[in-house]
C-alpha cells in the first residue's frame, strides 16, 4: 500500500513508478514503456534539431500522427512501430 501524508489539510499519496498503474490500467505496462519510447524519440528528435515535419518524413509516418505520439498520445501506435521509429533515427 502507498504512503499517505497529510500537507495543508489535503492528502497525497506517494504512487508508483509507474503511473499508468496507480490510475489501474489493465495496460500500464505497455503504456510505460510506450511513453518511455516516445520520450526517447523525442530527446533524440530535438538533438538532432529536426523539425516534426522533418522528422516525421525520416520515420515514415504522417505529422499530425508523430505530433500526437510526442504529446502522450501514443494509443494508436505499436511498440514495433515505436522501436522502428528509433532504428530509423539510428538507435536500437
Amino acid at each position: 500500500m502507498n504512503e499517505l501524508e497529510i500537507i495543508d489539510d489535503i492528502s497525497i499519496e506517494q504512487g508508483s513508478d509507474n503511473p499508468y498503474a496507480d490510475l489501474d490500467r489493465p495496460d500500464a505496462d505497455e503504456m510505460l514503456i510506450k511513453a518511455e519510447l516516445a520520450r526517447e524519440i523525442a530527446q533524440i528528435i530535438k538533438s538532432r534539431h529536426l523539425t516534426q515535419l522533418r522528422a516525421a518524413e525520416l520515420l515514415g509516418m504522417p505529422h499530425p500522427k508523430l505530433s500526437e505520439m510526442l504529446r502522450g498520445k501514443f494509443r494508436g501506435i505499436s511498440q514495433a512501430k515505436m522501436i522502428e521509429c528509433l532504428n530509423r533515427l539510428g538507435l536500437d
